[in-house]
């Protein structure tokens, strides 16, 4: 037993297997066989009490023709496409003038970087209080009185901005590390012919840090399309179902209304649209990253 154990350590193919079993064991325990298991689910009708009823593509045929799943796939849409365009350009901005080493740059960047460290049922509740119409202090320094999370049109932009406000420090920091590495003569080159910091900005920053601004599009854009914690701990996808999205309708099928089939049907709608956009965006990326081969 101790010859085959010592045989087995010195085989570096054996040792690398055994290494990595434990990791794929989780792996499949906890994301294959689910996924396989979810996707069978997604076709028939189980209320996780009775027995299981096999009901082909009613799941898909039933999520694709009531106006609920298009509201919901619209608010989707919606919180995604915004948290990912206002989720990189602003902290692309506050990347760029933390870069130019200006007074109290380190505080910032702290600053900054604090509300993605800081736990999601804090922020929910500390924005809660904020967006609270009667008491909160947004009202108060804004002399107005808005609704903002009990109101149709304001609820969604709300919850928005606070995703956005949690993801800046994150994607800025992602911006920083790769600033750091352009060489300095780019800028001073660029200095040199005459170009002022928005040219500067443009026609080098942009154009040199595509590669980083692609990969943080992508995990933006991804993180958005799941979002949860922020619906669940602030509105509960109300009012009157405006700030619904995907993941929080495929928790209130499987866990409130029972409907583990439907809500596995939902899971896999949102799977093909995340996979379909990774698509699109990693074909263009030949036209949108520089000196991409």
């Amino acid at each position: 037993m101790k010859k085959f154990i010592n045989n087995l350590i010195n085989n570096q193919s054996y040792a690398g297997w055994v290494f990595i079993m434990p990791a794929l064991i989780g792996t499949l325990i906890f994301i294959v066989i689910p996924v396989i298991c979810s996707f069978g689910l997604s076709f028939t009708k189980w209320d996780l009490l009775n027995s299981i009823e096999f009901i082909g593509l009613n799941n898909y045929i039933e999520i694709f023709t009531e106006p609920l799943f298009g509201k919901i796939l619209l608010n989707t849409v919606v919180f995604a496409v915004s948290t990912s365009i206002f989720g990189v350009i602003i902290p692309l901005i506050l990347a760029a003038i933390l870069n130019s080493k200006i007074k109290g740059a380190e505080f910032y960047k702290t600053a900054y970087f604090l509300p993605f460290i800081t736990p999601m049922i804090v922020i929910g509740i500390v924005w809660d209080w904020i967006f609270d119409p009667n008491i909160g202090i947004l009202n108060h320094i804004l002399h107005v009185h808005i609704n903002w999370l009990y109101d149709t049109h304001f609820a969604l932009p709300a919850l928005i901005f606070v995703s956005v406000w949690k993801l800046i420090g994150y994607n800025m920091i992602i911006f920083l590390s790769s600033l750091s590495g352009i060489s300095q003569s780019m800028f001073e080159a660029a200095k040199i012919d005459g170009a002022n910091a928005f040219q500067t900005f443009k026609s080098v920053t942009i154009p040199l840090l595509s590669p980083t601004i692609f990969f943080v599009v992508i995990i933006t854009a991804i993180s958005s399309f799941q979002v949860f914690d922020l619906i669940y701990l602030m509105t509960q996808g109300g009012p009157l179902d405006s700030t619904n999205v995907l993941v929080y309708a495929i928790y209130k099928n499987a866990f409130e209304y029972f409907n583990v089939g439907k809500a596995s049907a939902i899971a896999y709608v949102l799977f093909v649209i995340i996979l379909v956009l990774t698509l699109i965006q990693w074909n263009l990326r030949k036209k949108l990253v520089y000196n991409e081969d």
